[in-house]
């Protein structure tokens, strides 16, 4: 097993150099699915995730970057079996409510319409739509769950879009004719903010809202869960780390 002192001034020997051959990184520390299992909800977050179901709402949740918003969503997914129907939105200055329905590829589009081979003769443009989040839970026929990831720092009028869409469990596809609707049973809706800018009052007020609180108690929890995944980390060491964090 790896020793966790790999550098030791002392001893430059060729073992030095094998045991670093041999370092591994735990997956949790870059796979949110894998560390979904250590995660530790408070009984506070139980409630408001409770809560958020039995009404159908969104859940908004909040809190410093760092503690924990987005794992909660893999978390969730882990806990009800549903891994593999996670679907997010990671937010970018640029997105808008459609990037949630459907992206149409109007390049790609115009590449093929003008293409030789193709001889001027007219496309299918639905062929160019791609599904997008909340799309493809719609089309979940088992239980799914959308994140939306770090929604403050979309344009002003995005959350508001957002619940127009998410209430009328709906939308038309102009480039096909098509509606989509929900399939299956409603989906879990998650959505994060870093609390960057405001959020609309109108959005607040619709969704389940709760924010994680940055605390040393948090902070040791999180320690804690994921302490199997360095156990050659002397304790010592391990308490001076939290000091010094704080």
């Amino acid at each position: 097993m790896t020793p966790f002192e790999l550098l030791v001034p002392d001893d430059r020997t060729p073992a030095r150099r094998e045991a670093l051959a041999q370092r591994r990184l735990p997956e949790t520390l870059s796979s949110l699915r894998a560390a979904a299992p250590h995660f530790q909800p408070d009984p506070e977050l139980v409630d408001a995730v409770n809560v958020a179901l039995a009404v159908g709402a969104p859940l908004l949740l909040t809190g410093e970057p760092g503690t924990g918003k987005t794992q909660v969503a893999y978390y969730l997914a882990w806990y009800f079996a549903i891994e593999e129907q996670v679907f997010p939105l990671f937010v970018r200055s640029t997105t808008t409510a459609e990037d949630l329905l459907y992206r149409f590829d109007a390049v790609a589009y115009l590449h093929a319409a003008n293409a030789p081979q193709q001889g001027g003769k007219p496309l299918e443009r639905a062929s160019f739509v791609e599904r997008g989040p909340l799309w493809k839970t719609y089309d979940a026929e088992t239980p799914s769950l959308v994140l939306i990831d770090e929604i403050d720092k979309a344009p002003r009028d995005f959350p508001n879009d957002l619940l127009n869409v998410l209430a009328q469990h709906q939308f038309h596809v102009p480039e096909s004719g098509r509606t989509v609707g929900r399939q299956g049973p409603p989906p879990i809706v998650l959505i994060t903010s870093n609390s960057e800018r405001r959020l609309p009052e109108p959005f607040l007020r619709r969704c389940i809202f709760h924010h994680i609180k940055f605390s040393p108690e948090l902070v040791r929890r999180a320690v804690d869960a994921r302490f199997g995944d360095f156990p050659n980390l002397p304790e010592v060491v391990r308490e001076a780390a939290i000091e010094r964090f704080f």
